[in-house]
């Protein structure tokens, strides 16, 4: 540890101290006891301001916005009807995330799961480098070099499925508290993790026994006990995930710099001013703001004045940012987010914070005391499925909200074939039946169904069209590409603005 960490832990330490005790003379408006005094038990109130930004993150302060097409459908999908929603505020990572962001996740899945026996782990993480193969394009070097090789470093990484992008954020997740807690002198640094003994947030704030090397420098108030840090806190980050499909199109606009005094003053249709892709800045007039194809054989411009000098991707941090600070919202690659794909879904969603693919289950407790869990065929043993589950009520406002026709029974062909479904070991089995799922079925068979995930903005393949934000696409969560990366985002607690 350097001379800079040390004097700023300590300096951490020093405010921590000095806050904790001036919090000790706060006393609660409803009973009159004294917070944080052992005397009166010791329920303990920690000093808290803000959430902390976490790395890579920029803050995106929420609103409203009209979520959904800004012009023409030229694909004709009738998937994007307008809707005015609300989004609450968040955190979006200020760009992509990159090849070298992927190899550092690659190398810590190495280092503690390969020499565990464990290396299937590290293998269903790596990215499909064979998205660039074309059997009519030369790509070979992309295969071979665009993943590992330095000059591609920041550059975004694809070839990641829906599932790989989304178990990376939980990684960071970890990552990002554990350093935390280190800084802050509540873990020692674990210089060589197992798989068995890796910090997990979760793990950390539910056992409290939870075993990590050093001093617990937290203690009860009431026992003087060494304590793991705790939720109540306010010390650890929430969750870095995908963002929703309503948060990255909203992001995307960044309408803070489009608005007075709640007034929208110019349409959006691309995340920046005005109705063209290019700039109208006198020092650039005429440059692509974004990395896009800008038309049949045309990548990236003619040589001595390449325009966008995208011919693929590009760096994540290229182009403009928009009035948010965010970086290639219209372009370089196409993103996942987390919602489930339906056509429908800007006509079910909720109006605020907008998301399809929620799926809640309550854990029951079988007689000898252990949590019920799926048998082989995902049945739960003597656990009525209408216990276990959301009971799928017949009504909107109690279906899972991820198949269109959930809360419209009369809508549907074949009603005992739902029934049945219903009833069965998976909630698939219904969303097969809605979407024809048969596979000896002539001209019936979907791409639609619960793992069809979307993905939003253009990428480096695409045109113009696809680079406004309210475009929607979809692809089945464990398929990759080489046109679509991916960012994370993470919950805003407590007040909607910041610094205020």
């Amino acid at each position: 540890m350097n001379k800079i960490t040390r004097f700023t832990n300590l300096l951490l330490i020093i405010g921590l101290m000095a806050m904790m005790s001036s919090c000790k003379k706060e006393t609660s408006p409803t009973t009159g006891w004294k917070y944080n005094d052992a005397k009166n038990g010791g329920f303990e109130v920690a000093p808290f301001e803000e959430q902390a930004t976490g790395p890579g993150l920029v803050f995106i302060e929420g609103g409203t916005f009209v979520m959904g097409a800004m012009e023409e459908d030229v694909m004709k999908d009738w998937n994007n009807l307008p809707r005015r929603v609300s989004v609450a505020s968040f955190y979006m990572d200020e760009c992509e995330v990159a090849n070298v962001d992927y190899l550092e996740y690659l190398y810590w899945l190495e280092r503690v799961f390969v020499p565990q026996d464990l290396k299937v782990v590290y293998d269903n993480a790596l990215p499909d480098e064979n998205v660039w193969r074309d059997r009519l394009s030369y790509n070979e070097p992309d295969v071979e070099y665009y993943f590992r090789h330095p000059a591609y470093r920041h550059y975004p990484v694809v070839g990641v499925n829906w599932l790989q992008a989304t178990n990376y954020a939980a990684w960071r997740t970890d990552r990002v508290n554990e350093q935390i807690l280190v800084d802050r002198g509540y873990v020692e640094f674990a210089e060589t993790p197992t798989a068995e003994g890796y910090f997990n947030t979760d793990a950390y704030l539910t056992y409290e026994t939870y075993e990590a090397e050093g001093e617990k420098r937290l203690k009860y108030i009431s026992s003087g006990e060494y304590r793991n840090v705790k939720m109540e806190d306010g010390i650890l980050l929430p969750k870095y995930r995908l963002p929703t499909e309503a948060e990255w199109e909203y992001a995307a606009y960044g309408l803070i710099g489009n608005t007075l005094n709640e007034r929208v003053l110019e349409r959006k249709i691309y995340p920046w001013n005005g109705q063209q892709i290019r700039t109208e800045e006198k020092k650039y007039y005429g440059d692509i703001m974004t990395n896009n194809r800008r038309g049949r054989g045309d990548l990236m411009g003619v040589a001595s004045a390449l325009n966008d000098a995208g011919f693929k991707t590009k760096e994540v941090r290229s182009d403009w940012p928009n009035d948010y600070g965010l970086y290639q919202m219209a372009g370089n690659v196409s993103e996942w987010v987390m919602d489930v794909y339906r056509q429908a879904s800007h006509d079910d969603v909720t109006e605020y914070n907008p998301f399809r693919g929620n799926y809640f289950e309550t854990k029951k407790l079988l007689e000898d005391g252990t949590v019920a869990e799926r048998d082989s065929v995902g049945r739960i043993p003597m656990v009525p499925v209408s216990d276990f589950k959301n009971d799928r009520r017949r009504n909107y406002r109690a279906a899972d909200n991820r198949n269109y026709a959930d809360g419209d029974w009369q809508s549907l062909q074949n009603m005992d074939d739902w029934k049945n479904a219903v009833k069965s070991s998976d909630a698939s089995d219904a969303t097969d039946i809605m979407y024809r799922k048969e596979l000896n079925a002539a001209y019936s068979y979907s791409l639609v169904g619960d793992h069809a995930r979307v993905y939003k903005g253009g990428s480096w393949r695409d045109i113009s069209y696809f680079s406004a934000p309210a475009s929607r696409r979809y692809l089945d969560e464990d398929e990759a590409t080489d046109y679509i990366g991916f960012r994370c985002a993470m919950a805003r607690v407590g007040s909607q603005t910041q610094g205020k």
